[in-house]
């Protein structure tokens, strides 16, 4: 950062909040902060966890990065019929998101798990936590989010093929999910999640309230 000793800067450790700090010691390899005194308190976001299939790498990221700036809590990979990545770096994710919360001014990280098979996944689905699915099958129509109770919510994206026939009778039967339209076009997977996330927040989320 070419901070010499005695410079200040806003930091967070993504458990209390932001910090004032100064430079102690400043060398080519490594550093010392200290901590001043706290700015601004830990920002939670609402009780949302963001559930997408990879895709490409770039997209993937994309979709890492703007989920931690639009407020999710977890962000959740999984593997579906038509994923076509196979594996996950989890590290390199969660660097995107930690790199998303500093240039947006967050002070939270929201966690990046590592990929989830979708059908295990909902097999063990808590049931106080509702789906909102995002069904390219419902182009145009389907209920409207504003309808939804408040409460912990998962937004689930499908892959760039889209859901199995398979996979979306199961999660429309599933008793806590409601299935939404974003809109009369089919969106990019990346696009979609952006889309979703905003929709959820300015129904349900710190969106509403602020």
């Amino acid at each position: 950062m070419r901070l010499g000793p005695g410079a200040e800067l806003l930091v967070f450790n993504g458990r209390e909040g932001e910090f004032l700090a100064r430079v102690a010691q400043a060398g080519k390899r490594s550093g010392e902060l200290e901590c001043l005194h706290l700015t601004r308190p830990l920002q939670e976001p609402p009780d949302l966890w963001l559930l997408f299939a990879p895709i490409r790498k770039a997209r993937t990221d994309f979709i890492v990065e703007k989920a931690a700036e639009l407020g999710a809590a977890r962000i959740v990979p999984v593997q579906t019929a038509f994923t076509n990545a196979e594996r996950i770096r989890r590290e390199r994710l969660q660097a995107h998101a930690i790199e998303a919360a500093e240039q947006c001014g967050g002070t939270f990280v929201p966690e990046v798990t590592g990929l989830h098979k979708l059908d295990r996944l909902l097999e063990t689905w808590p049931q106080e936590r509702q789906i909102l699915f995002c069904d390219e099958a419902l182009v145009g129509g389907g209920p409207r989010l504003a309808q939804a109770r408040p409460g912990p919510w998962a937004i689930l994206i499908g892959p760039e093929g889209g859901f199995s026939q398979a996979e979306r009778a199961r999660i429309r039967a599933m008793p806590n999910v409601t299935a939404i339209s974003l809109g009369p076009r089919i969106l990019r997977a990346d696009t979609a999640a952006v889309a979703a996330l905003t929709l959820w927040q300015a129904a349900l989320g710190d969106w509403k309230s602020s």
